[in-house]
């Protein structure tokens, strides 16, 4: 019988990270119908929660977030760790200080949709962990979306830009 070391480290990869993609789903079907209107609150805050563990990897990795491009690249590497491998994004800069994240296949979308949850599940989710997140990495930048796969689009379209009103409030970024 095969042990866990003679799975590939790839294959490893990607069956953690679809399973984990697949959670959400399985927590929003087996949960809403008792929480009712309170469940999306309490995911949101659940997925607000999840932005100081991506906090946490990126300054154990010393990962970059010191403009807008850099927040956007290290933003993909991080949904690319709480996604998986499926995860396909590019970062694009803009002139001046600011960036774009593409997305183009999004797992969390995915799993969702197969699994019999509505396209709007997966935006509340992923809007509570990117714009919590982006700020916490760097309280001069904010995030916001322009196009989501989650309501029609082809691609998603993140914009990072400095943010006019910066809470001085934010955790400073290391």
């Amino acid at each position: 019988m095969p042990g866990l070391k003679d799975i590939p480290d790839e294959v490893r990869w990607q069956l953690a990270a679809e399973n984990a993609a697949r959670l959400p789903a399985l927590y929003d079907r087996a949960f809403r119908s008792l929480v009712g209107n309170r469940y999306d609150g309490i995911e949101q805050e659940i997925w607000m929660e999840l932005s100081r563990t991506a906090y946490g990897i990126v300054s154990d990795l010393s990962l970059p977030r010191r403009n807008a491009y850099e927040l956007a690249e290290t933003m993909r590497t991080i949904m690319t760790f709480l996604f998986g491998p499926g995860y396909r994004s590019e970062a694009l800069p803009f002139p001046g200080d600011g960036a774009v994240i593409l997305v183009k296949h999004c797992p969390l979308l995915e799993h969702g949709s197969g699994l019999g949850c509505s396209v709007g599940c997966s935006f509340h989710r992923c809007l509570a962990l990117t714009l919590s997140t982006i700020p916490l990495l760097n309280r001069k930048y904010r995030a916001r979306f322009v196009r989501t796969l989650c309501t029609g689009d082809r691609q998603c379209e993140l914009k990072v830009e400095i943010d006019p009103e910066p809470d001085v409030k934010k955790e400073p970024e290391r």
